[in-house]
Formats: C-alpha cells, sequence, structure tokens
C-alpha cells in the first residue's frame, strides 16, 4: 500500500524546475573551467596547436563579462544597451521569418502529404535547396528582393524563413505519414473526406514532430536574421554589430566576444518559448496523463 501512495504521489513542480536550473548551473560552471583551465594551460605551456592563445585569441571570460558595462564609444551608452536595442531588432526580424518560414513548411508538408506523385518529385528538390551555403544566397536574396521594393528588414525575414521552412516541411510531412493505420482504415470506412482526415487525423497526429521541427527551426531563424543583415546593410541588429566589433577585434576582442554571448542568448530564449509552448499543447495528450 505505501509502494502504491508513493507512485500515485503527484510530481512537485517546483523540484523538477530545481533540479534543470542546478543542471543549467553546473553546466556553464564546467564551461567556464574549461576555458579557463584550456587559456591557462596552453599559455603555460606555451603550446600555439592549433592557435596561440592568448588575451585577443581567448580573453578571460570575466573581462567579457566587464565589457557589457563598458561605453563602446568615448561618453556612449554602455555596451549591454547597445547590444539590447540590437537583440530587439533582429530579434523581431527573426520571429517575423519563423513564423512565415513554419507557415510555409506546413502548407508545404500538407500539400505533399496528399499525393505521392508531388512528394517524390519535389522533396529532393527541397533538400537541395539547404544545400546552398547561406552566405552565397543571402546577397541575391537582398538585392533581388530590393529591386523589388521589399528591402531592409523584410528582405532579412525572407532569409531567416529560408532556413525555418525546410525542418518544418520535412518533420510534418513525416508526422503526417504518422498515422495508425487502424485509425485511417476506421476513418475510411465512415466515409470520411480526405479534408477530415487531414485534419481530425493527420494534422493532430504530426503535432509532435511539428514542434521538434521548430525547436530546430528556431534557432536558424535567429542564424538567418543575423547572416542576412550583413548583405543588406543594416547596421541596427546583432550581424551589423558582428561586422562593426570585428572591424576593431584586435584593439577590443571583448566586444566582439560579447555580441556572440547575446547571439546565443538570443537564440537560446527562441528555444525555450518555443519548448515552453508545445509543454503547454501537448499537456493533455493521452501519454502525459498519468
Amino acid at each position: 500500500m505505501d509502494d502504491v501512495a508513493t507512485s500515485a504521489a503527484p510530481r512537485t513542480p517546483g523540484l523538477g524546475v530545481a533540479r534543470r536550473l542546478g543542471t543549467g548551473v553546473l553546466v556553464l560552471a564546467a564551461l567556464v573551467g574549461l576555458w579557463e583551465g584550456y587559456k591557462w594551460l596552453w599559455q603555460t605551456a606555451g603550446w600555439k596547436w592549433p592557435f596561440a592563445v592568448d588575451d585577443v585569441t581567448m580573453p578571460h571570460l570575466y573581462k567579457v563579462v566587464e565589457a557589457f558595462w563598458q561605453p563602446t564609444t568615448t561618453g556612449g551608452p554602455p555596451l549591454i544597451r547597445s547590444l539590447l536595442d540590437a537583440t530587439w531588432f533582429t530579434g523581431k526580424e527573426a520571429l517575423a521569418g519563423f513564423l512565415l518560414g513554419a507557415l510555409i513548411g506546413f502548407l508545404i508538408a500538407v500539400v505533399l502529404s496528399q499525393s505521392r506523385f508531388l512528394e517524390r518529385g519535389l522533396v529532393p528538390y527541397i533538400v537541395a535547396s539547404q544545400t546552398v551555403p547561406i552566405l552565397a544566397i543571402a546577397p541575391m536574396v537582398v538585392v533581388g528582393l530590393g529591386s523589388k521594393g521589399v528591402a531592409g528588414w523584410k528582405a532579412v525575414a525572407v532569409l531567416a524563413a529560408y532556413l525555418t521552412f525546410f525542418p518544418v516541411a520535412i518533420n510534418t510531412l513525416r508526422g503526417l505519414h504518422s498515422v495508425d493505420p487502424r485509425a485511417l482504415q476506421l476513418m475510411h470506412s465512415y466515409a470520411a473526406s480526405r479534408w477530415r482526415v487531414l485534419w481530425q487525423l493527420r494534422v493532430p497526429a504530426s503535432v509532435p514532430y511539428i514542434f521538434t521541427a521548430l525547436k530546430i527551426s528556431a534557432t536558424a531563424s535567429v542564424i538567418g536574421a543575423i547572416i542576412g543583415e550583413a548583405p543588406a546593410s543594416i547596421q541596427n541588429g546583432l550581424g551589423g554589430a558582428i561586422v562593426n566589433f570585428n572591424q576593431y577585434y584586435s584593439l577590443e576582442p571583448t566586444f566582439l566576444w560579447a555580441t556572440n554571448v547575446v547571439c546565443a542568448a538570443l537564440g537560446i530564449v527562441f528555444f525555450v518559448a518555443v519548448a515552453l509552448t508545445e509543454r503547454l499543447v501537448l499537456r493533455g495528450a493521452p501519454e502525459n496523463i498519468a
């Protein structure tokens, strides 16, 4: 009886959150120790492979943290304020591209799921579209859209959508085909239309696949937005900050490292937002109900 009562006891949400936070702190401490340990060992031993380690190539992490409160120009605002403004700007571009790419990817998957002929004919081209480096596509997209009146952040959002649609399309298509054959036969026995089978059976079955793709695409949209800002000559975002601080890297390397930290943080925020949404949406799924 005690075992039954113990197994039936509700889980404490706070305990799970505390464990995750503790794990995150431990991982962060391990990364800091690895960075500083690597720097100390290579400088002490004088090793030059794979690269010479000094305060330019690998600044101390505490100096990177201090750089957030240093002004970028004489009498100017601290770096953290400039980066927060840039993060807000790039975040809006990435969000627009993420939503656009997710919608396009979902619609492509729905269309392909209804025709084996289209699926076999178009999927190879969809896969091939992702083999072209984004750095090669970005200038062409920006210039081409600019000639059509779509310039600035809109062109950058299109680049973010380009990196977003592929995982959503492929994973959603796989989810749409993952329906239990017995459930499909039951729907057919009731003479259900193709539209009803799609929205009442295939789409619900594909939701876990869609969220897996969205978590991948969330970070990809941030990368696409950052890369797209350079050919678009946008200076207000994180891409412009990277280009700017890269020019002065030998004089103040901590500014570029601090910008990289903020870029990574923005990608993590997008990922966590999708993960939390997934938890809320799938909370009532049968496999999650004890």
